[in-house]
């Protein structure tokens, strides 16, 4: 990726000034450099494409009704018109010739800082600004593919689209304070933890600082699992510091401990901060540069169509955007036309709120008790049976009518991590409920939170956390993808229904409770005993308003969660299936336990699932006492495999979760996995 801040000598700088308004929204964007794509390579009748790297200028209105919903708002710094003043890195490929592209923006909302759509769904490299476009489909198919920075807190280090957010201020002049709470688990022994969320061995989020190291308000603790007893750690024993060459220096975005904190337990410490940043322009940002595309014919791209993709934390993003009705503009007009919100499972995010930390998510062993998985769940209404209160996913959108069509697609690991279920169950998960007309759901079974290589391993370089006691699922999300995009793209722009929803329902046993879940007794695999919960949690009298008080909240009663049931050979059922999970080779699950190296062996690792293959042979299976079927007992050769392989791929392409181009591609992975799991060629 290009830096977007580096002087470049080839660059142009372009300001494009638009008028401003009561609805003033994007008010201008500073473009850094722009470059034909590839030596202006023709992609299909779309033809050349040209890279922008940029910035947008947003400026929005408190008093506009649909900015009421930004937390804080109202305390930010104004211009001389009375409106708020935010910025936005911005990266785009589009082509050369608007006229020659499809009218539709492929957006995908960035996980923190990042893109990722290209490497998923043409296998490009998003490391590399000259591979990154692999097999060219979406420019090809004409779409225009933006990225804008949403998110304020990201870590300094790293090539990142980022957000330059306002900060609040108290109108009588006082500082405006509050609580912040950070937690993590260790995978080794350390002795220092920044206070931001860490991500796959990496710092993802930059952290309040801790604002008086003496405050008798911070308080850090110890706990084994997420729902036990907290231990005080005396305050005495750490301190707000990190080791710099040996020498231990205060620093308030850092948390020491004498002696070092441990693997596998939970530390989680609250402290007090100030100055807090107006987090929910993030939500305005993509709305207005999306609407600003849409509805502006002067734009650096303008289209006719807004497809928003988000994948696990920008998934939740899509949901939380729909949910606070940010889906309606400044003048009340429709802003994204389509949805797809991936590996969200039943989340939101800390998005919108005072003192928010839009890096945490909810993970097995860290970022727990955050607002993600909050009632409600389902698209339509539904009542929470514990307090009678009555809520849809998409209530404030209908209202408005902003509801876009929306594809929620959730794999095998967010039933165990993500709380998926609930978004198609009652709230006490005693019974089905079924997604409105213009939204879709499908389970895309035996995958886990994202693609790992194959062949598999056991760990991933540079995240000890992601240590796990089985290799990691490797079953690919990227022919998925690219129907689904398609899908969408038909849906909205020729009004082709898509796919119906494909997930694992009460009704006919296909999703059960974890008491009643059955897996066989595969020598050497320890399985799960718990799963991700959703639960009441009391943030305090204030939190309707976006401020907390209860730091860490009060946990009430959990929300019923459901898993998919497994068929003998433990893959589950009543979703959507690659050609690995009809024909297979290997069980492959939602779940891994974490290694005994890294502490806690007992609990779920974050994102992973599992890779367990067959016995080659019958002798195989009865020697290590493994209860599946062989492979030699299941085909006769490699032909027949990849026979009845292909015959499942061609059933994808007819129910349309599968593009005929692609199916060469996939018989190629089937005859690799061959090769590899039952050792013939």
């Amino acid at each position: 990726m290009y830096p977007l801040r580096r002087h470049l000598v080839w660059a142009v700088t372009l300001f494009v000034f638009l008028a401003s308004s009561v609805e003033a929204h994007v008010t201008r964007v500073e473009i850094l450099s722009r470059e034909d794509v590839q030596g202006g390579r023709a992609f299909g009748l779309a033809g050349v494409y040209e890279r922008i790297i940029g910035r947008v200028y947003f400026a929005v209105s408190p008093e506009n009704v649909h900015n009421r919903q930004i937390v804080d708002l109202d305390k930010a710094p104004r211009n001389a018109n009375g409106e708020v003043e935010f910025s936005a890195d911005l990266y785009l490929y589009k082509p050369k010739d608007m006229n020659k592209g499809n009218n539709a923006v492929l957006f995908e909302v960035s996980n923190r800082g990042g893109r990722g759509i290209l490497r998923l769904v043409d296998g490009g490299n998003s490391s590399d600004p000259n591979g990154e476009l692999g097999d060219g489909l979406l420019l090809r198919e004409g779409y225009t593919i933006a990225w804008l920075g949403w998110q304020f807190d990201l870590a300094e280090e790293g090539q990142k689209l980022r957000l330059s957010a306002p900060v609040a201020h108290d109108p009588r002049g006082k500082e405006i304070r509050g609580l912040v709470r950070a937690d993590f688990t260790p995978a080794q022994r350390v002795d220092d933890m920044p206070l931001g969320h860490i991500m796959l061995g990496a710092s993802g989020g930059k952290s309040y600082p801790a604002d008086d190291p003496a405050s008798t308000k911070n308080v850090l603790t110890v706990r084994d699992m997420p729902e036990g007893p907290r231990q005080s750690i005396p305050r005495g024993q750490w301190s707000f510091a990190h080791s710099v060459e040996g020498q231990l220096l205060a620093d308030a975005h850092f948390i020491h401990l004498d002696g070092g904190f441990l693997p596998g337990k939970i530390y989680e410490v609250v402290y007090e901060a100030k100055d807090p940043s107006v987090v929910g322009v993030g939500l305005a940002a993509v709305r207005d540069f999306l609407s600003y595309l849409k509805y502006d014919p002067q734009a650096t791209a303008p289209v006719r169509r807004v497809y928003a993709v988000g994948i696990s934390q920008s998934g939740r993003f899509l949901r939380h955007f729909l949910y606070q009705d940010f889906n309606a503009d400044e003048q009340g007009r429709q802003v994204m036309d389509g949805v797809i919100a991936h590996v969200a499972g039943a989340g939101r995010g800390s998005f919108n709120h005072r003192f928010a930390q839009p890096s945490r998510d909810a993970q097995p062993m860290s970022s727990i008790f955050f607002p993600t998985d909050v009632f409600p769940y389902t698209d339509l209404a539904e009542k929470d049976p514990e307090t009678g209160e009555t809520a849809g996913l998409l209530d404030a959108a209908s209202k408005s009518h902003t509801a876009p069509k929306i594809f929620f697609t959730n794999t095998s690991y967010e039933y165990w991590g993500r709380t998926a279920s609930l978004i198609h169950t009652s709230a006490d998960g005693l019974k089905d409920a079924a997604p409105g007309e213009n939204a879709r759901i499908y389970f895309l079974a035996g995958l886990q939170h994202f693609s790992a290589a194959f062949p598999p391993q056991k760990a991933t370089a540079g995240a000890p956390e992601l240590t796990a006691q089985q290799r990691h699922n490797p079953n690919p999300i990227q022919w998925f993808w690219r129907a689904l995009i398609t899908d969408m793209d038909q849906w909205v722009k020729d009004g082709t229904a898509p796919p119906a929803s494909v997930y694992p329902k009460i009704a006919d046993g296909t999703l059960v409770p974890l008491s009643k879940w059955t897996f066989p007794k595969i020598p050497g695999v320890n399985t799960p005993h718990e799963m991700n919960l959703g639960y009441h949690l009391d943030f305090g009298p204030q939190w309707k308003s976006g401020i907390i008080s209860n730091e860490p909240p009060r946990v009430g009663k959990a929300f019923a969660v459901l898993v998919p049931r497994t068929d003998a050979d433990g893959n589950d059922l009543g979703g959507v299936r690659l050609p690995e999970l009809q024909v297979p080779l290997a069980t492959y699950t939602g779940w891994n336990l974490r290694d005994p190296s890294i502490g806690a062996p007992d609990r779920r690792t974050s994102f992973l699932g599992s890779f367990l293959p067959f016995a080659r042979s019958a002798a195989d299976r009865e020697k290590s006492g493994d209860p599946r079927a062989s492979i030699a007992e299941r085909y006769a050769s490699r032909e027949q495999y990849m026979g009845k392989f292909a015959e499942a791929a061609m059933k994808l392409i007819q129910d349309r979760f599968l593009l005929r181009e692609d199916l060469p591609a996939v018989l190629e992975r089937g005859r690799r996995e061959w090769d590899e799991i039952a050792g013939e060629k």
